[in-house]
């Protein structure tokens, strides 16, 4: 991993919302903002190759500490010269903390000042992460981008919970940026649940720690989508312009185009990969049910204003017999469809923002994707 080269570039606000476009230059190459990342937990985007993820225009994509740790573990990957060798992805890599997986797993995990003390998804056994030893793991791992530790707040959650949490959080933060050794871009997770004067403490804990990025945690774990704008809105304001900042796990195309307008640059989500497997396909017509048996004998594609190799290539008849029969040509080609709409997507509302034209189509997010599928950076 290169040190320096590690920056955010502000280039552009939309006069009428708090969308922004930018460049996030990384050891790795540099990030179109905004920017949607496929998930890649395990070392992996699941059913696609590198070559995929390439053609269709991906720049970043997010691993996962806690499950690389426990398989393969950092040190093989380590050992094999880091991540992007490991998986032979040679653009961007963001790794997460693992503090949501970890408060994921309810009574399995106790929490400490120390870190947390948490059995294993695998076989049970019992592993202890520190904010110390959860950075000399990522450092190992060696992504470009890498997440501090933290406490994932659930909702709903008492107001007592939410500030003892965010301050663990804080504290812990202090500990995450002393251990990293420089070497990767470092981020650091607001939380306080929806208390609003919570997010906007640990804000203000977070940016004086002082981090290379601002992500906001603990949001899409339940809450109504009115209560998560408002959180976003409210603390958007109070980062710092130079600085990325990364809704963390969200969310559906019309969240991310709705949280570009409160002005974050990051997303992540499951959402396609994981709706692709079991049959649900985004299109410029509304969500697509391939098992439906309206489909049995349509020879049309998946979307017929789509550019993506699946909707070029099958048709909806196709690509419903094999998902009926368990092939696993069916997941792959509707995960290259659904990650072309989201990656169109997000395409659309950097030229929207470039243009001028993000208020009036910020709503129309058919024609957001469509503008994206012809558009380039």
């Amino acid at each position: 991993m290169q040190k320096g080269n590690k920056s955010y570039q502000l280039i552009k606000e939309d006069y009428q919302t708090k969308a922004r476009i930018g460049i996030l230059h990384t050891a790795h190459g540099t990030i179109n903002t905004p920017v949607f990342m496929p998930v890649g937990t395990y070392a992996t985007v699941k059913t696609c190759t590198p070559r995929d993820l390439e053609e269709l225009g991906a720049e970043i994509i997010l691993g996962n500490a806690y499950h690389l740790y426990l398989r393969p573990g950092h040190n093989i990957i380590k050992k094999c010269g880091g991540l992007h060798k490991f998986m032979a992805w040679q653009k961007t890599i963001l790794t997460d903390s693992g503090g949501f997986q970890i408060f994921s797993l309810g009574e399995n995990r106790e929490l400490r000042e120390e870190g947390a003390l948490f059995k294993s998804v695998i076989d049970g056994s019992k592993h202890f992460f520190s904010p110390e030893r959860d950075i000399e793991i990522q450092n190992a791992i060696g992504a470009d981008i890498i997440m501090n530790f933290d406490e994932c707040t659930p909702y709903p959650c008492d107001y007592e919970y939410a500030k003892n949490s965010m301050e663990l959080t804080s504290r812990w933060a202090k500990r995450c940026k002393s251990s990293h050794n420089g070497e990767q871009m470092l981020f650091g997770i607001i939380q306080g649940s929806t208390y609003l004067d919570l997010r906007q403490k640990s804000a203000e804990d977070m940016m004086e720690i002082g981090f290379d990025g601002y992500a906001l945690g603990g949001l899409s774990v339940g809450e109504e989508k009115e209560i998560m704008y408002n959180v976003i809105g409210y603390i958007t304001p109070f980062l710092p312009k130079n600085k990325p900042r990364y809704l963390m796990g969200v969310g559906t195309p019309e969240n991310i185009v709705e949280a570009v307008s409160l002005g974050i640059d990051m997303f992540d989500c499951v959402m396609p990969t994981r709706n692709a497997r079991n049959g649900s396909l985004f299109t410029s017509e509304g969500m697509l049910k391939i098992k439906n048996a309206q489909y049995k004998r349509d020879f049309t594609p998946l979307d017929p204003k789509c550019l993506c190799y699946t909707c070029a290539n099958f048709t909806r008849a196709y690509l419903r017999h094999l998902f009926m029969v368990n092939e696993i040509l069916a997941h792959r080609m509707h995960t290259i469809h659904n990650l072309h709409f989201y990656l169109s997507l997000m395409r659309g509302i950097r030229w929207a923002i470039n243009s001028n034209n993000f208020f009036k189509m910020k709503n129309d997010i058919s024609g957001l994707v469509d503008v994206g599928q012809r558009t380039k950076d």
